[in-house]
Order: C-alpha cells, then structure tokens, then sequence
C-alpha cells in the first residue's frame, strides 16, 4: 500500500476560512431579520423570498463552518478518516436546500402572479440595497476559496445568488415605485426561483458523485490501465477502484498480477513509480495496491464487489 500524499491546507488557511464564514453569518442574519420584518410591512414577495433565501443562507453557511471545524479532527480507530468527507456533505446539503427553497418561491410566486398586491417599495428599495451590499461584502471574503473547496462553493454559491436576487428585488422596487408595476414582484420571484434551481443542480450533482464514490470525470480509467500494463514485470492490473474522498484525495486501489515471484523490496520499486506515474499525470494522491502471483481470481478491470 502506498500513499502520495499532494497539497494539504494548512490550520491556518482553515482558520481564515472559517473566520469569513462565520462573518458572513453574522451579516447574513442581520440581512434576514430586516428583509422579514421590512416584508411584511411593505407587502412584498419578492422581499419575503429573499429573506428566505437569505434564511437559507444562513443555514448553509452554519453547516459550511460546522463541517470546516470538524475537517480539523484528527482520524481515530472508529473514524478512520476522520472527517474528511464533512465539507462534502455540507456541499450536497446546500444545494438541496437550494433547490427545495426555489420550489417554494415558485409556488408563491404562482399563488401572488394571480392576486397581485400593492407594495410599500421605498423599503423594498432600501432593504434590498442593505442586502446587496451585505451580500456583495460576504461574496468577496469567499471567492477565492470557493475556486478549489466545494463546500466552500456551495456557500459562495448561495452568498452570489442572494446578491443577485437583491439587485433583481432593487429593480423590481423601483419599477414599482415610478410606474405602479406590481406584476413585477412576483415575475421576479419566480425569476429567482429559476436560477437557485440552476446553480444548485450543478453542485448537487457533482456533491453526489463524490459521496457515491463515482470515478471523477478527470479519471480515464481503462488509460491508466493500459500504461500500468506496461510496467516491467506487470502482467495484468484488475479490479480496480478510482474514486475521490474530498476535494484533496484522489484514491486508486488495484490488484496487480506480476510475471514472476518478485521480492517484496522489488515490489517496493514497481509501487513506488506507479505511485509517480498516476500522482504527476492524473493527479491521484492515494495508491493502494494488492500484489499478485498466479492467483486464481477474476481478471476484469472492473469487478463488482
């Protein structure tokens, strides 16, 4: 078994990633508590549907930060990877919610397209300017890590479309305030309701791969096979598993025949640039190999368990 281990974040990075969220609570509940109360004296859905996303929010990132802490836990004889893969639940939580969240807003949006109502729009207007700033803060303090953590950009993700939903809410209030377009607040929920469910089937998606332990997209497998096959003394490679634990590990587990009864430090060698090769070319950082020698077993590249 040989592990190459590739770039692990250190505390200190964690720390900081974990101080911009925990910002972005604060200013996430403080956003939420204001758009409630503003939407219901001004009347407003699409204020009211943007406090519940920002609600959301506030939610994904609780559980954003939850799963950042835990990922700091060291391995244990119950939790042998520890929490490695907390990051990655949380990611396939907020983008459930996302989607559940769009669903609501669609079926208010319907039940108000159908009985409009007058709105107090100078609080829509200045609630929804308090949010895009709030908001528009919280995106910048997670941008850069939301590039190469996907719980990370499950709550970017959610920070970036409340934004958006705000300034859509901000435009919304000021056709209602000059020309009384009161339609407007609930085509614009809807509207918003479409792009959550866009942005979050992405990322529940690919949050799904890695917890069902599907080989990453970036994996060609039977390639990786095929090279392996012509290392010295190797005779066949079969039964074998790729798949990702998180957004830094990339395993590889194989049974390999070889051509001769080898000794173990010659295995050493062969492993050693397997290791090399599948680390530099295809970014896998996590080798397990089970070394064979006229075993009778099963020679398919893909064996199901």
């Amino acid at each position: 078994m040989g592990h190459h281990h590739g770039h692990n974040h250190s505390h200190d990075h964690s720390d900081l990633k974990g101080r911009n969220l925990f910002i972005s609570i604060i200013l996430n509940i403080l956003i939420t508590v204001a758009q409630v109360i503003g939407g219901l004296i001004s009347g407003s859905l699409a204020l009211l549907s943007d406090a519940l996303h920002n609600f959301s929010d506030v939610i994904s990132l609780i559980i954003s930060f939850i799963a950042n802490n835990l990922t700091k836990r060291k391995a244990s004889f119950q939790k042998t990877f520890g929490y490695k893969r907390a990051e990655i639940l949380a990611a396939f939580i907020n983008a459930a919610t996302l989607i559940v969240v769009a669903i609501l807003l669609i079926i208010e949006a319907v039940k108000r397209f159908k009985n409009p109502q007058e709105i107090e729009s100078n609080l829509v207007i200045w609630l929804s300017l308090i949010a895009i700033l709030g908001n528009g803060f919280s995106v910048l303090l997670l941008k850069k890590d939301a590039k190469a953590n996907m719980n990370m950009k499950s709550a970017y993700l959610h920070l970036l479309t409340d934004m958006m939903a705000s300034v859509a809410v901000l435009i919304g209030g000021l056709l209602m305030k000059y020309y009384q377009m009161y339609l407007v607040d609930s085509i614009l929920t809807f509207i918003i309701a479409l792009y959550l469910i866009w942005m979050g089937f992405d990322l529940l998606k690919d949050s799904t791969k890695v917890l069902m332990l599907f080989t990453p997209d970036t994996i060609p497998i039977k390639k990786i096979v095929d090279e392996i096959n012509t290392f010295e003394s190797i005779k066949n490679v079969h039964h074998v598993h790729v798949w990702q634990l998180n957004e830094d590990e990339i395993h590889l587990e194989a049974h390999i025949d070889f051509n001769k009864d080898i000794t173990l430090s010659e295995f050493d060698d062969i492993l050693h640039n397997i290791e090399d090769f599948v680390f530099s070319k295809y970014d896998i950082n996590h080798v397990n190999i089970q070394p064979e020698y006229g075993k009778d077993d099963a020679k398919d590249v893909i064996v199901q368990d």
